[in-house]
């Protein structure tokens, strides 16, 4: 059982995370959150934007601060399964020729997959049991994935061209869906200054281990949530069932997500509950992705966000 000391020191050390991703991150502070509370709540996330705005930057930075192992698989219509994965090779022993399995980008505890939408969807398949059971299965064998494991998948919006729409059971398999913009013009300004100067990129200080980080998503599992919260979420997804814009509506699976994510959020922020602006800010992140909206609403104009947030009020 963790002491409130224990605690304490593990929140401090998380804002001390924050600080040191922030001197390399200029702006951005809802999706950082987003990424922490996914890493925090042991899920996975979407990241969805436009080429250019510092995704890979914003990951790497982020397994450094927390000495996690990093890897970077960039999705093409020719990306096979196995490129993930791994493949078996043949290797020459003392006693002869053997099959070994050659572990893929997936062994890693922090595996970008840029613009997942642009590989097959075989290829996208060869994800879901990563994210969902922590292991790969190839020619017969089961190995486990590093722990912790987190995987950040990028997309582009999905009306660019050469794209293939994730199926609907493998974006539930996302805890968080984060949206990414373009940032401020001052914000603007300090990246380029930062990336056109003549200083070499900003260096960053290790604040967390994995040790920690496991300890972390044990404790947040122990925050608690009052009832009245707990079944707040609960009603906010059935909500997404019963309204009249959205076609098909959130599985369990998301009434887990936000009353987990909103136990991360808590702890991220240094508090030992849930509040009920914990469920608010993050209903969007676990909804938006999980739910398909009316042709009408379409038609009108109306995002997935816009109709969450009316179902929120």
């Amino acid at each position: 059982m963790s002491t409130d000391h224990d605690i304490d020191r593990l929140q401090e050390k998380l804002a001390t995370a924050r600080e040191e991703i922030g001197k390399r991150i200029v702006g951005q502070h809802e999706v950082l959150e987003g990424l922490l509370v996914c890493i925090l709540a042991d899920g996975n996330a979407l990241l969805e934007s436009n080429p250019g705005l510092g995704k890979t930057t914003m990951v790497r930075t982020i397994a450094e601060v927390t000495d996690l192992q990093f890897s970077r698989v960039q999705n093409t219509p020719d990306l096979m399964p196995s490129d993930i994965t791994g493949t078996e090779i043949i290797r020459e022993t003392e006693t002869g020729r053997e099959f070994v399995f050659e572990k893929g980008p997936i062994f890693a505890n922090v595996v970008l997959a840029d613009e997942i939408n642009r590989a097959t969807p075989k290829t996208q398949a060869a994800l879901l049991e990563a994210m969902q059971e922590k292991q790969v299965t190839a020619a017969g064998e089961t190995y486990q994935l590093p722990k912790p494991f987190f995987v950040l998948a990028t997309q582009n919006p999905i009306d660019q061209s050469g794209t293939y729409p994730l199926p609907e059971a493998q974006t539930d398999r996302f805890m968080l869906k984060l949206l990414l913009d373009y940032p401020e013009y001052d914000e603007e300004q300090e990246i380029v200054d930062m990336f056109t100067g003549d200083r070499p990129q900003v260096p960053v200080d290790q604040a967390l281990t994995r040790a920690e980080i496991q300890e972390i998503q044990q404790l947040v599992r122990e925050v608690p949530i009052a009832d009245d919260l707990r079944d707040r979420a609960i009603q906010l997804v059935r909500r997404t069932r019963e309204a009249e814009e959205i076609e098909f509506g959130a599985s369990p699976r998301a009434s887990m997500a936000l009353v987990l994510t909103a136990k991360a959020r808590a702890f991220l922020q240094g508090r030992t509950h849930v509040a009920s602006e914990d469920i608010e800010a993050l209903a969007p992140a676990v909804l938006r992705h999980r739910i398909i909206l009316d042709f009408r609403t379409e038609r009108e104009g109306r995002t997935a966000d816009d109709v969450i947030e009316s179902l929120i009020e």
